[in-house]
């Protein structure tokens, strides 16, 4: 039986980027037909066209759905897209799809295939690629995640925030239900709980070019994922159960 793999793209008035990156989703991933691929619309909180172009997807293709929330908040969307999927692989992208689609292949084979439970794209391993980054932007991931290692020096991965991740179905069991952040330090707080119970993470190069409409507010998001390390660091870590 194929392993069925479980795509979220968050959205939040993506109105314009939508049905494109969908198309291509579809385009890319008939190329791989030893795996069944499903893709999950998480619409937190639009406000424009994006539920009715969503919408009009899902009436199109069988394998597209919607997950539909009216409060905001990435990783809300993410928590109530992976929880209620049932896919042996869990994984989101950006709808901006900064991250080429030629990484999926190996994201997903590294939980089907590999054996981990977790698997992140990475722009900062040998053999990725950043293309017209802005300073600032460059400047603040890399400081935050030197600040990861500081207050977790055991971590081996080195990119918390590239927006292209993958679960496993018992990561989403055990490690999804104890993570509380609702915004974009789910993403850190993912990789350290399932740090904590000593899940396999595998950390893959990917081609990333920077987005030049991004809505990301770096700074509020930054020092709101500061705010997330010091809890984890000072309050603990809830320990998932460990895999066999």
């Amino acid at each position: 039986m194929a392993t069925t793999v479980d795509i979220v793209i968050p959205v939040l008035n993506e109105e314009v980027a939508l049905a494109g990156c969908v198309e291509k989703l579809y385009e890319f991933t008939a190329d791989y037909p030893e795996r069944d691929w499903r893709i999950i619309i998480a619409d937190n909180g639009s406000t424009d066209r994006t539920t009715e172009i969503a919408t009009e997807l899902a009436e199109k293709h069988s394998n597209l759905s919607v997950s539909k929330l009216t409060q905001r908040g990435r990783g809300r969307a993410l928590k109530k897209a992976w929880g209620e999927g049932d896919g042996d692989v869990r994984l989101y992208m950006d709808v901006d799809l900064s991250t080429d689609l030629k990484a999926l292949p190996t994201l997903v084979s590294a939980i089907a295939d590999d054996g981990y439970e977790v698997a992140i794209g990475s722009r900062l391993t040998k053999g990725s690629e950043v293309v017209d980054r802005t300073l600032k932007r460059e400047i603040t991931s890399r400081g935050y995640n030197i600040m990861i290692h500081m207050f977790f020096p055991l971590t081996r991965w080195k990119d918390a925030q590239c927006g292209f991740k993958a679960i496993s179905r018992r990561t989403a069991e055990n490690v999804l239900p104890l993570i509380k952040d609702n915004a974009w330090f789910l993403d850190t707080e993912l990789l350290l709980l399932a740090d904590k119970a000593g899940y396999g993470i595998k950390e893959i190069p990917v081609h990333w070019e920077d987005d030049p409409d991004t809505r990301v507010k770096i700074i509020s998001t930054a020092w709101e994922d500061v705010k997330g390390l010091l809890r984890l660091r000072f309050k603990g870590r809830p320990v998932p159960p460990s895999t066999p």
